[in-house]
């Protein structure tokens, strides 16, 4: 969805961002719309219809404003940004302002993600499980487009992470040696734990216990039999 005059950024974080890109200090800008409907998701208020966001002038003076703050990248992140199609003038507009850019994606639109990708410095691919869960836990069935994005993420990507949210119940020991096949001699799996929220969108994400660090460290030793670089995040 494009509409002359408006960009896919429907919001930011007011405060840059030292946490989301490594090694700098970035705008986190969201997009609106997403074709997942994951039930344990922290940004359920984007999950809605895909709409535009911000007129290009106004997401203009929003950059040139955090340039003066030091910020020296851009981390789009949604929703789910490769549903705009005009995502790629977004990233071009990021570098304008001399930005680093960031992409993070669920890897369903492995052609528009593709076109992206020489324009990215820094992509990160959500692996929600193993792919014969991935219709129970998130209503999306092609399996083949997941498995399509890892491959071009790995082959030309300048760099790149891929990462999984660790649900306890969910992720067993069949689930996590299935996203490691797929993930086989990947630079990078990022796992981080499962935290319950009162807002969350399906009620038993809401009372599930949160992941410990025996689960997560369990996770990590198929993790590491499988990719170069496994990073634990605590939080």
């Amino acid at each position: 969805m494009a509409v002359e005059g408006l960009s896919p950024v429907y919001g930011y974080l007011e405060r840059p961002s030292m946490l989301d890109f490594a090694g700098h200090l970035a705008m986190v800008c969201f997009t609106a719309g997403c074709n997942l409907r994951c039930g344990y998701c922290h940004n359920a208020g984007l999950l809605g219809t895909l709409r535009p966001g911000l007129a290009w002038d106004r997401l203009d003076a929003a950059c040139r404003a955090f340039s003066l703050d030091w910020v020296d990248a851009a981390v789009i992140t949604g929703g789910e940004p490769t549903l705009h199609a005009d995502l790629q003038a977004l990233i071009a507009r990021f570098h304008e302002q001399g930005w680093a850019v960031k992409l993070d994606t669920n890897g369903t639109n492995p052609d528009r993600l593709s076109a992206c990708l020489p324009l990215l410095d820094y992509v990160a691919m959500d692996i929600k499980t193993g792919l014969s869960g991935y219709a129970a836990l998130t209503g999306f069935d092609d399996g083949d487009a997941i498995r399509c994005s890892v491959r071009r993420i790995r082959e030309d990507a300048r760099d790149y992470e891929f990462r999984t949210t660790v649900i306890p119940g969910l992720h067993d020991e069949a689930a996590v040696r299935e996203m490691a096949g797929l993930l086989s001699g990947a630079k990078r799996w990022i796992l981080q734990p499962f935290v319950p929220r009162d807002d969350l969108p399906d009620p038993r994400f809401r009372t599930m216990p949160r992941a410990q660090p025996e689960t997560m460290e369990a996770v990590r030793r198929i993790a590491a039999e499988a990719v170069q670089e496994v990073v634990v995040r605590t939080g």
